[in-house]
């Protein structure tokens, strides 16, 4: 009967113990009671392996990296990803239409000095316009893919539903991956033809120094065949896409790198300097389109109104009618033809 009744009372107290009727045992000073309602995760991560500490675990396979459980720094990688990228990117993108949009109330539209003429001078001819466009058409969709990434769920799964928004996303992501050795390509050419014409000088200073002449009352400076501001363009371009090219090949193979913290590196790079890009192809757009009269037709049909020219491009104006007799100059009918 004794034996019975210890039995019974030691079943009890088990009962009572699951039951949380019983206190549990007692924490000891510096540690973290996993249980408690109010534990932040900081803390147990700490507490589990010790302060910035990665936990890992036990594994059979020869792949030493996938033993990590938890890194701690990925928490910091999480807040960049969803704050403060999705903050520089608004910034630099809201930033520069407003800034365009202030410009072109003030300003408005760059018209032609002295107005359009009966002559047309080519400018670029189809290698160049097939190497600009290759560049242009892939960045601007790796731009909005790569927008819906960071600012997708935000914007658009509210308004297109989950099943939309998940078959858009991975349709996008199909599209990044693939166009992202276009834009490559694209930019490698674009450096082979144009360096040479983008290598900064003293007229360039001076273009700076004039405002290029698109502050209203100011006069265009002399330029070659690429003013300051397009060298500029041309050179953000060359740097910022081998940038986004070097990051985003580690992201497209990420068996390449050394660890999950390299990659949390190259994302970063590759958001940080995107947005960048983006803010900067933004204005490069606006002048070439509804900011300048006449500069679509550089990349648009190849020849440009002459007056255009000899107002932006003065010096090179000048040495394509010495190299060529003159000849480079042609008729309005016969440039269109």
């Amino acid at each position: 009967m004794a034996r019975l009744i210890s039995k019974l009372l030691m079943a009890l107290t088990i009962g009572l113990f699951l039951s949380g009727a019983l206190p549990a045992p007692a924490v000891a000073q510096g540690q973290v009671n996993p249980t408690a309602k109010a534990v932040k995760e900081e803390d147990l991560l700490n507490a589990l392996n010790g302060a910035g500490a990665a936990i890992s675990g036990r594994i059979s396979i020869q792949d030493a990296k996938a033993a990590n459980l938890i890194q701690p720094e990925g928490q910091v990688w999480r807040a960049y990803k969803n704050d403060t990228l999705p903050r520089i990117g608004a910034i630099a993108l809201l930033g520069m239409l407003i800034v365009l949009g202030v410009f072109y109330a003030i300003r408005g539209k760059i018209r032609i000095a002295g107005g359009p003429s009966k002559q047309r001078i080519q400018r670029f001819g189809a290698v160049d316009r097939f190497v600009h466009w290759l560049t242009a058409s892939s960045f601007i969709v790796l731009g909005l893919t790569g927008l819906n990434v960071t600012f997708g769920r935000s914007l658009l799964l509210p308004l297109l539903g989950a099943e939309s928004f998940t078959a858009l996303s991975v349709f996008a992501k199909y599209l990044h991956n693939y166009l992202s050795f276009a834009f490559m390509v694209g930019l490698l050419l674009m450096f082979l033809i144009w360096v040479k014409d983008n290598i900064p000088g003293s007229v360039d200073l001076a273009w700076f120094k004039a405002g290029g002449g698109i502050l209203k009352g100011s006069h265009h400076p002399p330029a070659k065949r690429f003013n300051g501001g397009q060298k500029l363009i041309f050179w953000t371009v060359i740097i910022g896409g081998l940038l986004m090219s070097l990051s985003g090949w580690h992201l497209l193979f990420p068996n390449e790198t050394s660890g999950v913290a390299e990659l949390q590196f190259h994302s970063v790079v590759h958001g940080v300097v995107g947005m960048l890009i983006i803010a900067v192809i933004i204005a490069h757009i606006y002048i070439g389109s509804v900011g300048m009269e006449g500069a679509f037709d550089a990349m648009g049909r190849g020849d440009v109104d002459l007056n255009w020219a000899k107002g932006h491009h003065s010096l090179w104006v000048e040495e394509e009618i010495k190299k060529t007799g003159g000849k480079a100059i042609v008729s309005g009918a016969a440039a269109a033809e």
